[in-house]
């Protein structure tokens, strides 16, 4: 009689599954790794945005935010095209460079000299890669402010504005090709006399509500986004001191105006003149310890420089440097 032996047979449907458990797992710790790699260039891209960025440097892989100045796009990722600062608009990112010429922006508060006087408009710099245009329809001229510019207008542009004048004006508008229109359609705005002219990088300029300022000393200052800044003395009917009255009579307009594009400065007393160079030299040393400008810091630098006795003396870089650590502890 034969006999059958009967093995048992090999766990095929075991073995199976573990190899298809080994190769989920493995799967699953790849996805592990790549999402490791995501999360690590998410949060590279976090810290960027956070700080200084440099030419070339990924911002976001985000692809809600809009490109602004100084970034380029490759995909749905944003880089920096120049080394600056990276700023946050609601959804719009920027680089503001840390050196470079200013980039004109709608409502930006300027100061700027006349280069050139055209056919209905003068031609403005701004400190700009462009000049900026100032057309004639868009200043405010003596006989009231709505009045229709006419063709004596345009003959007399030289009397009211003339190459070399300073102006304190605004960007209206930027054109296709990035330069600026301006306008000077408020008192707050036109010539620029009693006073001296500095400049400063545009990207230490703090973006303010309002950017002239009745400083300490019987002194009033422009400061200009685009790094020019104006200090002349102190005038209780200045047009730079306007900026929240209005006229009440038509005769007070146009004494207004006639001020605005005068061209005869008023005799100013050598303690204004002293405090000026003060506050200029004051400046310099805020411009050049990369210290951001404000007004309670160009006033905290004033008061520290006091202990000086000449405006001279702040010319000295451990005086620079004392004074700007005093308007950064302020």
């Amino acid at each position: 009689m034969a006999i059958l032996t009967i093995q048992k047979a090999a766990p095929r449907e075991e073995e199976d599954a573990e190899m298809v458990y080994s190769d989920a797992d493995s799967d699953a710790d790849e996805q592990m790794v790549l999402s490791d790699d995501e999360e690590d260039d998410n949060a590279q891209a976090a810290n960027v945005a956070a700080g200084l960025v440099t030419p070339g440097k990924l911002i976001t892989e985000d692809p809600i935010w809009m490109r602004g100045h100084g970034t380029y796009s490759v995909g749905n990722k944003t880089f920096s095209s120049t080394a600056g600062v990276v700023t946050k608009t609601n959804k719009l990112l920027s680089v503001v460079p840390l050196r470079g010429r200013y980039q004109p922006q709608i409502g930006d508060h300027v100061v700027g000299r006349i280069v050139d006087v055209g056919v209905k408009r003068w031609r403005v710099d701004i400190g700009a890669k462009q000049l900026a245009v100032l057309q004639l329809g868009s200043v405010n001229l003596p006989g009231g402010i709505l009045r229709r510019k006419q063709e004596s207008d345009e003959l007399q542009m030289r009397g009211f504005l003339k190459e070399g004048d300073l102006i304190n004006t605004e960007v209206q508008s930027l054109y296709q090709d990035g330069s600026a229109a301006l306008h000077t359609r408020s008192l707050r705005y036109g010539k620029l006399r009693n006073g001296v002219l500095i400049t400063v990088p545009s990207a230490l300029i703090v973006r303010a509500k309002s950017h002239v300022h009745q400083l300490p000393g019987g002194v009033d200052t422009v400061v200009g986004v685009n790094g020019w800044i104006w200090l002349c003395m102190a005038w209780p009917n200045s047009h730079l001191t306007r900026e929240n009255t209005t006229s009440i009579t038509r005769l007070e307009e146009e004494a207004s105006l006639t001020e605005t594009y005068s061209d005869k400065n008023e005799d100013i007393p050598r303690s204004v003149r002293e405090n000026i160079a003060r506050y200029a030299n004051c400046f310099k040393a805020l411009a050049a310890n990369e210290v951001g400008i404000t007004e309670d810091r160009v006033v905290a630098a004033y008061e520290a420089s006091l202990v000086y006795p000449s405006a001279g003396d702040l010319i000295d870089k451990d005086a620079k440097e004392a004074i700007a650590a005093k308007a950064i502890a302020a």
